[in-house]
């Protein structure tokens, strides 16, 4: 008997060595070194698909097409998705435990049942619970056709049999190949899973949709290249306190990315959301110190969400600093850049910043907002009534105008505020385009500050 090599993994880059160390040599980063058995060279299987040469073409001689897209039956996953799902395409949405990520799917399996050939392959459930969660979402059991199994030779010789159109897998985690000694959930076996149904999916045109487990720190678990193997990379994201739910797209190769769609969770599961703006601003009151709203931007779609800032005397040796939804290294510069070009100082006062709803918002155009709620609560004076923010703040004080300032102002006026402070480079051409809305153009936060004082 061949006696078994093994070697060590990187779970972040995919890097290995034949020995253990604390720190990846690849990419640095500490204990996420793992062992794996190295397979003998006969059982590195390749099919005829990945042995086929391609030969070299000039690009002037490709025609390129439109790609076709089939719908999910879920309007706000097709939107994140870029319009629906592609011929062969695979596409790995991860989230939290409970968060609703086999309900999302299972919807959508059985919406997509009732016209074209699906698969769902649970690998965490036994099917007894696959249909109870199907009768509690009151699915049509018709037109779900559910395989529990976790190994992958098995999962593969379904999917080429039955050549369904789109297969959910769900996990990644759970599976496991008979060329792997290594336990499921691993490095190697993750990877090797991933790389068998993604040649499987561009061979036979079967879209496939992973679920993964994601890490404490928010990460899909499981090696980096995972993400770079797969077309599109959604993240399931909200508080399990809330009924609202956040999707996202990271990754798309065939959509923009960073796009959002937003479901709201019921007792027959999960409901997309037309609307989201109205949701986020449902408690919000103009009367209050320290609130601001703001128009920020997911892809394509302009949302209005509210800001809350507290700021309140030090009861400590050290002030706090504290962000929920939004960056905290940035607060950090905005209190700066507040105290040297506004003379508002901060640095004896407790911060706390808030983005309600539970979104996320990662673009610097959330600054103009974050200061005016800042000064509002400083101040302890409420900022003026039916009124919306954007801009980008500079190290010089400046305000930096946005992408899609007009999309932003529309959505603003059709909701029914009035006023509006944002970067004089963002100031339409035509103040007609937008009557009911009082248009402030500023380039400087001491004019965005003074215009709230004047108010």
């Amino acid at each position: 008997m061949a006696k078994v090599k093994t070697q060590y993994q990187c779970t972040e880059c995919g890097g290995s060595t034949l020995k253990w160390q604390g720190q990846c040599p690849a990419c640095g980063q500490w204990n996420t070194l793992q062992e794996s058995v190295i397979l003998p060279e006969s059982q590195n299987r390749f099919d005829a698909w990945s042995q086929t040469s391609s030969k070299v073409q000039n690009l002037a001689d490709i025609t390129a097409e439109e790609v076709p897209r089939s719908s999910t039956g879920l309007s706000e996953l097709d939107r994140v998705l870029g319009g629906g799902l592609v011929e062969g395409a695979v596409v790995l949405i991860g989230g939290d435990p409970g968060i609703g990520k086999s309900t999302l799917l299972l919807q959508a399996n059985a919406l997509m049942g009732a016209n074209r050939a699906c698969l769902y392959v649970s690998g965490e459930e036994s099917a007894q619970q696959v249909a109870l969660r199907a009768q509690r979402l009151s699915l049509n059991p018709a037109h779900i056709h559910l395989l529990a199994e976790i190994r992958l030779e098995a999962i593969v010789q379904h999917l080429r049999e039955r050549q369904p159109k789109v297969a959910v897998i769900d996990s990644i985690q759970t599976l496991y190949s008979d060329q792997i000694t290594s336990a499921p959930g691993s490095v190697s076996q993750v990877r090797e899973c991933a790389a068998q149904l993604t040649r499987v999916a561009k061979q036979t045109g079967v879209t496939i949709l992973l679920v993964g487990h994601v890490t404490k720190d928010g990460a899909i678990a499981g090696p980096r290249v995972l993400e770079h193997m797969v077309d599109a990379v959604l993240y399931f994201e909200g508080d399990t306190h809330s009924n609202y739910r956040m999707i996202r797209a990271i990754k798309n190769r065939f959509g923009a990315a960073n796009e959002l769609g937003v479901f709201a969770m019921t007792d027959k599961g999960l409901k997309g959301v037309a609307n989201p703006s109205a949701i986020f601003l449902a408690s919000y009151r103009d009367d209050v110190p320290g609130s601001c709203v703001l128009v920020t931007q997911e892809g394509s779609r302009p949302l209005l969400v509210e800001i809350q800032a507290l700021v309140d005397d030090a009861h400590g040796f050290t002030p706090k600093r504290l962000t929920v939804g939004l960056e905290q290294n940035r607060l950090a510069m905005l209190l700066a850049v507040l105290n040297r070009h506004a003379g508002i100082a901060c640095f004896d006062q407790d911060v706390f910043l808030n983005a309600v709803g539970g979104v996320k918002i990662m673009e610097p155009a959330a600054d103009l907002a974050v200061i005016l709620a800042m000064v509002s609560s400083h101040r302890n004076r409420p900022l003026p009534q039916k009124m919306i923010v954007f801009g980008e703040i500079g190290l010089s004080g400046e305000v930096r105008p946005v992408s899609r300032g007009q999309e932003r102002l529309k959505e603003a006026e059709k909701l029914g505020f009035t006023h509006a402070i944002i970067p004089k480079a963002n100031l339409p051409r035509q103040k007609s385009d937008f009557p009911q809305l009082t248009l402030h153009g500023v380039s400087s936060i001491q004019e965005a500050v003074e215009i709230c004082r004047r108010d």
